[in-house]
């Protein structure tokens, strides 16, 4: 089983910046890829960003510019940097990997940016 653990979420204000860790208990090079989900109230889970095993990146438009995901293998963690936040960014933040054909996630970390 792979277990992921994110931290960093946190009550911010419009235009501040938080950074998203996300750690898995295994080796983050076995996954096909990994990435940064987020669910606001009534609305559908969307991915914001991704980074594959390969290091290519990709983001949702509405993030483009603002936020960056990176990873630290020797740590087994990947990273959203959120910059310039804004009150849509708000949501409950996932971690997922892929690997093999399945897929993890975390349990999700609360993001809240005030106006």
């Amino acid at each position: 089983q792979v277990q992921l653990v994110e931290s960093g979420g946190g009550l911010v204000q419009a235009g501040g910046s938080l950074r998203l860790s996300c750690t898995a208990s295994v080796n983050i090079f076995s996954m096909v890829a990994m990435g940064w989900y987020r669910q606001a109230p009534g609305k559908q889970r969307e991915l914001v960003a991704a980074i594959t095993r390969g290091g290519s990146t990709s983001y949702a438009d509405s993030v483009k510019g603002r936020f960056t995901i990176s990873r630290d293998n020797a740590k087994n963690t990947v990273y959203l940097q959120m910059n310039t936040l804004k009150p849509e960014d708000t949501a409950v933040y996932y971690c997922q990997a892929q690997r093999g054909a399945f897929d993890y996630w975390g349990q999700g970390t609360q993001v809240i940016v005030s106006s």
